[in-house]
């Protein structure tokens, strides 16, 4: 969780908070194996749920490429590790030697195809749902420990208490209902759970993506535009966003030079430049004014009869006038 002045008002901590992990909308993201496992089929659990979420209607894409370097998913299969991700945006702090991603059992069960969803699931910036503050969950937590330091998860008492005991930060929760229907909610045997009590016995999600999964992730990366507002060197945009919206444009210079592309106005925003290479957009800069007294600005050599697109997602904005964009 980043480390924001406590002088910012609640509700500017939030929505950086909520909205810190979650990619820029149309962005696609790279996935690699690191080790390549004695069963294809392993893998092949993999591709088939990222096509999963992707059929759910995101503005997302997943490609598989075989280069680490270019991969902003890193999947490996080490076994006694256990299955985790790293949540949404927080892989691009990650060494490109290192996994982002792992599985650690069997995924062709249906236990593991769940598990391969709910790591996925991570990647898109969707935390624990039994960390939820919401469920109201009260643990029989020496049970807990006890359940989860056996194989496979084989956990220490420090990361059972950061994977299931830890409520999460109500600024990193949105909405405000439960959804034990989940999947990125774990199962639990009975004698696990004091309160609620109709949970005494376990909870039981069936391992599929939940309908409330996919409100929220549609919400968070609606299908694309088809056709982006070009903008002109010079002439500010007005974006009109609430918080989480986000504002797409297509640069296209008419000359080889370093531009400068900036937002103006009160507001906290994250902004990402891709350079359109063979079809595909790459990835070339970004900059994030979340909970700093300065407005996002990127500075770079575009190059003439290039496309490039910038994307701005908004976490909040404290004054009116809301905000622009321009290029100069």
């Amino acid at each position: 969780m980043p480390v924001l002045s406590p002088d910012l008002p609640f509700d500017r901590q939030r929505a950086i908070i909520v909205w810190r992990t979650r990619w820029a909308n149309g962005t696609t993201l790279r996935y690699c194996f690191l080790e390549q496992s004695e069963r294809l089929d392993q893998q092949q659990v993999v591709r088939e749920s990222f096509d999963e979420w992707k059929a759910i209607g995101l503005g997302l894409d997943f490609v598989e490429v075989d280069d680490p370097d270019e991969a902003e998913i890193r999947i490996g299969f080490v076994q006694g590790d256990g299955s985790w991700s790293y949540l949404g945006r927080d892989v691009l702090g990650i060494a490109i030697d290192q996994r982002t991603m792992n599985f650690g059992w069997d995924l062709t069960t249906q236990e593991g195809r769940s598990t391969a969803r709910h790591e996925i699931g991570h990647s898109l910036g969707l935390p624990h749902e039994h960390q939820n503050p919401n469920a109201g969950i009260i643990w029989d937590e020496e049970a807990v420990y006890a359940f989860l330091g056996r194989p496979p998860n084989s956990w220490d008492r420090g990361k059972v208490y950061q994977n299931v005991l830890r409520k999460l930060d109500p600024r990193e929760v949105t909405g405000s209902a439960w959804d034990p229907a989940s999947v990125m909610h774990y199962e639990f045997p009975g004698g696990l759970i004091r309160r609620p009590e109709e949970f005494r016995t376990g909870i039981f999600p069936p391992g599929t993506v939940s309908d409330v999964d996919r409100q929220q992730v549609r919400s968070w990366y609606p299908s694309q535009a088809a056709v982006l507002p070009v903008l002109q060197p010079y002439q500010s945009v007005a974006m009109n966003l609430a918080p989480g919206e986000q504002f797409d444009a297509e640069i296209r210079p008419a000359a080889s030079r370093k531009y400068s592309i900036g937002t103006f106005g009160s507001a906290d925003v994250v902004m990402v430049l891709f350079e359109e290479v063979g079809g595909e957009l790459r990835y070339l800069q970004g900059d994030d004014d979340s909970g700093e007294a300065r407005n996002a600005l990127i500075a770079t050599k575009l190059f003439a009869g290039r496309r490039y697109v910038v994307r701005v997602r908004l976490y909040y904005t404290w004054a009116s006038g809301g905000s622009a964009l321009m290029h100069w």
